[in-house]
């Protein structure tokens, strides 16, 4: 067993000073999610500047996140397959799907429609990857020290969510979107050179299995659905993707222009606000190593982002709208390190890549939780339906937790 570093700063890093091919899943993570935040941005600009249409961009976003309706399956194939490999074909595939797309617009050849068909190979690119990726970090790291991956996995993302869309922003502004797009496809290919030294890692004993298709996906929904925790969590997870996250991944661009005036590079920082409010609550997480009440902390953080979002919706003052986003990015962060955590310390070994899976489905209602409220903010306006939706993601929340009373007192230690 590796030795326990000591220090505020060290408990932070723990994971990654004491499993090297975690700092090395680690680093590639870093440069993958620096790709995603890019391009999300830009291509989400791109989108409203050429239709000036909610129900368009929505209906984009649609079909970006349409491949997370796959999780079941890409469960099976994590299980299955080594995961390394998977995540590098999914880096390849990434940067070769922006490469083409830069490209287009480089020449001036882009339309709105090339923008959904390629904002859908992307989502190819990262959503079926999903399941293996979070799997494979309980393989490098010891249960004990799941939190803590889990939230540096989530500073990696808030870290690029930080610098991605100021960058991403401040690029189109200075050069023009094909310049941004470049660079976004070559982080992809950096995290697939990152991925390259992990071929082998991971214990391949638990992925091969017998089972039939069918009978794979039956055994990882009886591991959740078994579990009355395990499904709390879960349901948890998926009213949050009907709700607010559709908010989150489409209209931004919306609230931006319309509810605040601002420009590309406005909007670049209104996202980085979240991802610095996201590193906030992830490295305080990261910090408290193998807490207490995780449960708790979870539905706390996933309440207080409804409210959050609620407020978001009423303000019109780009600098009252700047600190509601980063407040929300910190209550988010309990939200996405936990949702993962939880899950995997209530499943075995063997079936985490479908339970993993499960939860991309639950995330995958976002393309048509997305169109929907598309639909609704077209006729009534997207902050109408963010404080709605905020309002009644706290009150689920909470009714949740006195239904569910012993997900608030769970914390996942080995007995």
């Amino acid at each position: 067993m590796a030795a326990r570093p000591a220090g505020i700063g060290s408990r932070i890093a723990s994971s990654l000073i004491r499993f090297p091919n975690y700092r090395r899943l680690w680093i590639s993570n870093l440069f993958f999610f620096a790709g995603l935040w890019t391009q999300t941005l830009v291509l989400g600009w791109l989108v409203f500047d050429i239709t000036r249409s909610e129900f368009s961009v929505a209906l984009f976003t649609a079909a970006r996140l349409t491949p997370l309706m796959l999780g079941p399956l890409s469960g099976v194939l994590s299980d299955r397959f080594d995961r390394v490999r998977l995540l590098l074909i999914a880096a390849g595939w990434a940067f070769a799907t922006m490469a083409t797309i830069a490209t287009l617009v480089s020449l001036g050849m882009i339309t709105y429609w090339g923008l959904v068909v390629g904002g859908f190979c992307i989502g190819m690119a990262q959503s079926p990857s999903q399941p293996a990726r979070y799997a494979l970090v309980s393989e490098l790291v010891e249960r004990d020290s799941l939190s803590n991956a889990n939230a540096l996995n989530s500073i990696v993302m808030n870290m690029t969510q930080i610098v991605g869309p100021a960058l991403g922003g401040a690029m189109i502004a200075a050069f023009g979107p094909a310049v941004a797009l470049w660079v976004s496809a070559f982080w992809y290919l950096f995290s697939f050179l990152a991925l390259w030294r992990l071929r082998g890692a991971g214990r391949p004993g638990l992925r091969h299995s017998d089972e039939t298709l069918l009978g794979s996906l039956t055994g990882g929904m009886k591991a959740v659905f078994s579990s009355r925790l395990a499904s709390a969590v879960l349901l948890t997870t998926l009213i949050s993707n009907i709700l607010i996250w559709p908010l989150q991944a489409a209209f931004m661009p919306v609230f931006a222009k319309v509810h605040l005036g601002l420009d590309a590079q406005g909007l670049g920082w209104l996202l980085t606000c979240t991802g610095i409010g996201g590193l906030v609550g992830s490295l305080a997480i990261a910090a408290l190593g193998d807490f207490r009440f995780k449960g708790g902390i979870f539905l706390l953080g996933t309440a207080s982002c409804g409210l959050l979002w609620a407020a978001f919706a009423l303000s019109t003052w780009p600098p009252l709208s700047f600190a509601i986003i980063a407040a929300m990015g910190v209550c988010a962060a309990p939200f996405v390190v936990m949702q993962t955590t939880l899950l995997l310390m209530m499943t075995e070994p063997q079936v985490q890549g479908r339970v993993m899976g499960l939860q991309e489905l639950t995330i995958g209602v976002m393309p048509l939780a997305t169109v929907t409220l598309g639909a609704a903010a077209e006729r009534y306006g997207v902050a109408t339906v963010a404080l709605v939706d905020g309002l009644l993601l706290a009150a689920l929340v909470a009714l949740l937790a006195v239904r569910v009373p012993e997900l608030l007192r769970y914390s996942g230690r080995a007995a």
